[in-house]
């Protein structure tokens, strides 16, 4: 059996979860979710409680247990607090601009790069370098800011590009003067 599928999921206060017609609806002060569930996994809720359980020992039936176990902590802890990424610009005139929901990056590309920010995503342009994507849907969160960094990954020689806060770019030293022969 999984180890994280067996943790049961305590829910906050102000956070109600259903399960009607095989979907999951969370709805909290953020706003509200939803997922289909699959019918390898049973959910029970008792109280502020809730618990995965497969329905079966099926080595499929454990692999979706974890997985929507945690499917519905993060739902219950988007629509209760949010999530948010921050991604930092490294470069000589790379800088972010914010029009309505549409993302300016000058990337050192001829060309300026648009991004539509979808529904859901609430973008801050704290400086021209720092960009902070926040919203309620982890995964929509984490793939927008993947597309984003993908416009310009940080190159390993200058550490110019877009990173995420929290990254650790590994530095090459590039051409060195040697000795003349």
């Amino acid at each position: 059996m999984s180890r994280i599928g067996k943790l049961p999921i305590t829910v906050p206060q102000g956070v109600k979860i259903a399960v009607t017609d095989g979907v999951i609806h969370v709805e909290g002060p953020k706003g509200k979710l939803n997922c289909p569930a699959r019918p390898e996994v049973v959910l029970t809720i008792e109280g502020s409680v809730v618990k995965v359980a497969p329905r079966d020992e099926s080595k499929e039936a454990n692999a979706f247990q974890g997985l929507y176990r945690q499917l519905i902590n993060n739902m219950v802890e988007g629509v209760s607090k949010g999530f948010s990424r921050t991604l930092l610009i490294n470069g000589v005139g790379y800088r972010a601009d914010l029009k309505g929901n549409l993302l300016t990056l000058n990337l050192g590309y001829s060309e300026l790069v648009e991004v539509v920010i979808p529904q859901g995503i609430t973008v801050v342009v704290e400086n021209p370098n720092k960009v902070t994507l926040s919203g309620i849907d982890k995964q929509l969160v984490g793939q927008t800011c993947a597309e984003i960094r993908s416009l310009r990954g940080p190159e390993p020689y200058k550490g110019k590009g877009i990173r995420y806060d929290n990254e650790v770019i590994r530095r090459k030293a590039g051409k060195t003067a040697s000795a003349k022969k």
